[in-house]
C-alpha cells in the first residue's frame, strides 16, 4: 500500500536582517546633525542602536556595528548638549540681553 500523506511544510527561512543594519546606519548618519536638538537626537540615537542590535546577525554586520557606534555617540552628544543648555541657558540670556540693549542704546 502506498503512503499518500501530505508532507509537512518546512518553516520559512529566517530572513536576512540586512535592511535593519542599513537602516541603523542611515539613522545614525542622519543623527549626526540631529543631536544638536536633544529632543530629536536622543530618540534617533536610541532608534539607531536598537536597529543595529536587531540587524547584527545579518550579512551586513559591519553596517550594523557602525550604526550602533554612531547611535551611541549621538546619544552621548545629545545628553551633553542638553546638560550644557540647562547650565548655560541663563548666562546666554544675559549676554543676549546685554547685546540687544547696547544695540538699542
Amino acid at each position: 500500500m502506498q503512503d499518500y500523506s501530505i508532507p509537512e511544510a518546512s518553516p520559512p527561512p529566517a530572513g536576512d536582517k540586512k535592511g535593519l543594519a542599513i537602516a541603523s546606519l542611515v539613522v545614525g548618519v542622519l543623527n549626526l546633525c540631529g543631536w544638536l536638538l536633544p529632543i530629536c537626537g536622543l530618540p534617533l540615537g536610541i532608534v539607531a542602536v536598537i536597529l543595529g542590535v536587531l540587524g547584527i546577525k545579518s550579512s551586513q554586520r559591519t553596517l550594523a556595528i557602525v550604526g550602533i557606534v554612531l547611535g551611541g555617540l549621538t546619544i552621548l552628544l545629545a545628553i551633553i548638549n542638553a546638560i550644557a543648555g540647562v547650565l548655560l541657558g541663563p548666562q546666554m540670556q544675559d549676554i543676549f540681553n546685554s547685546i540687544s540693549s547696547d544695540l538699542a542704546g
